[in-house]
């Protein structure tokens, strides 16, 4: 497919030094992905600037060069220059417009926040196919269109991809779309000029300091999307003072809003709830109207999963009764209070879930303690390369357990004992509750060997990934797996 540089630039604020007529047959911004006849875009990044990277673009077969400022290179004169203000936001809209402007024809749901996008997302995408729609979703476990599945490299895809992905969508004809919106992606502009017709908000707990610095500036980043400038239906949980803030902000606003949580003000908020081992039963209110019913998913935590996709699947017209049946049958979410399942797990109960945020694997901790009159053991690391600050609040968090194991989650090029020795300075309160062994399948092992009958395992942080990154290289590791084959080794 191609289109001129004057559509792909069309409602753009920019100025084009050169051919408007110049036809393109692709976009990127990386320029060794740039192929003959694509438009390349020069990407102003926090440790590259991408007009260094415009002649080898051009060698590349780069027809059009998109910059904030111009190049004077020797090789360009017969390119196409598109001088813009902000290359990202150019970008986004150049690819929205090359694909056809994709997320107009889709009933498309973003959901953002700390903790609880993916469950929410495929809760939602489960709801809509029960309702008879065709569905796709986005986001950290992978990208699925349909029954088809692909990985993803990053919870929200850069910008190009993800109006490829659109098109690939529209394409199918899939009617609703549900995918996690994450704080980097709204700060990059990875989503700037897509149509959303809800937006939804979990929580905002610590995580991404190393990137945002405060938890103001990464409140801002998730708040973008409740701005004008993502003008769309609202649900929002109130449960911690960041969702009432941006209640605040959208009522101001005259949005259209739907409130979930514990919080009794909410318009969809528990009237009362069962936990089990295996299901949660609860009562919610729905703006006044109250429905009882079971789904297979375990934890409080679920329940604000639970409430949030209700929410959303209203705002898509979705009847409450399709929704509840729907809620009945939810789908186990790879890696989220994921129970592993063995032929002879020796009366142990092991869960898998990606908490990977002190409030996240606090609220793991008590979910999984309140299934159970055992105890509860945890395995959980903190990733290198990544925020510092918070492997203390780790630390002290998992505390909350009867016991932990510090082990190694993704070093990366850290050192694995520098940061254990970073998670252990917040147990200081806990001597003799936790020890330490940063090879992460002899934590699993040794906490397995540890328990006893009636106990339960935590093993959190990874979730779903099924690798290890140990210094540049990323080795095959699941969680899952690894639990499956030490219950198999010392109970088969």
């Amino acid at each position: 497919m191609s289109i001129t540089c004057k559509q792909l630039f069309s409602g753009i604020d920019c100025t084009i030094i050169g051919n408007e007529s110049e036809e393109v047959t692709g976009v990127a911004f990386s320029s060794n992905r740039v192929w003959p006849g694509d438009a390349f875009f020069c990407i102003v990044g926090t440790k590259v600037d991408g007009h260094t990277f415009a002649q080898d673009a051009i060698d590349r077969g780069a027809k059009v060069l998109v910059v904030e400022r111009k190049v004077y290179l020797a090789d360009a004169t017969d390119v196409t220059e598109v001088v813009v203000s902000d290359s990202r936001k150019a970008l986004s809209l150049a690819a929205s417009n090359f694909y056809g402007r994709p997320s107009e024809g889709l009933n498309l749901v973003g959901i953002t926040g700390t903790n609880g996008k993916t469950t929410t997302t495929y809760l939602v995408e489960h709801i809509a196919a029960t309702a008879g729609k065709k569905t796709g979703v986005i986001g950290t476990v992978g990208i699925r269109v349909g029954d088809k599945t692909s990985p993803a490299s990053h919870t929200t895809p850069e910008s190009s991809d993800l109006q490829a992905i659109f098109s690939q969508m529209k394409e199918a004809e899939c009617d609703v779309v549900t995918m996690e919106v994450s704080s980097h992606a709204l700060d990059l502009e990875r989503t700037w000029g897509t149509k959303f017709e809800v937006t939804a908000f979990t929580n905002l707990t610590q995580d991404h300091l190393d990137y945002h610095n405060t938890f103001e500036s990464y409140f801002e980043a998730k708040a973008r999307l409740f701005s004008k400038e993502y003008p769309a239906k609202r649900v929002i949980n109130i449960d911690d003072d960041w969702g009432k803030k941006l209640l605040q902000r959208c009522s101001q606003a005259e949005d259209h809003i739907v409130t979930v949580g514990f919080d009794r003000s909410a318009l969809i908020h528990p009237v009362e709830v069962e936990y089990d081992t295996s299901s949660t039963r609860v009562t919610l209110d729905v703006r006044g109207s109250r429905y009882t019913f079971s789904y297979p998913l375990v934890g409080k935590f679920n329940v604000s999963n639970v409430m949030l996709a209700f929410g959303i699947a209203l705002e898509l017209g979705i009847p409450a009764s399709t929704i509840v049946s729907a809620l009945e049958s939810a789908p186990q979410v790879a890696g989220r209070m994921e129970r592993v399942s063995a032929p002879n797990d020796g009366g142990r109960s092991v869960f898998i879930d990606y908490a990977h945020t002190p409030d996240a694997l606090e609220k793991a901790i008590a979910s999984v303690k309140s299934l159970s009159d055992g105890r509860t053991i945890v395995v959980f690391g903190c990733g290198g390369d990544r925020d510092a600050t918070k492997r203390p609040i780790m630390g002290k968090a998992a505390l909350a357990a009867d016991y932990a194991f510090v082990t190694s989650d993704n070093p990366r090029t850290e050192d694995p004992d520098a940061i254990i020795e970073g998670v252990v300075a917040g147990m200081t309160a806990g001597e003799g509750k936790y020890a330490v062994e940063p090879d992460r399948r002899k934590a699993i092992a040794k906490a397995i060997e540890f328990a006893q009958p009636g106990d339960s395992i935590l093993v959190a942080g990874k979730g779903h990934e099924d690798y290890q990154i140990i210094g540049t290289e990323k080795i095959h590791f699941l969680d899952a797996e690894v639990v499956a084959e030490e219950l198999e080794r010392l109970f088969g």
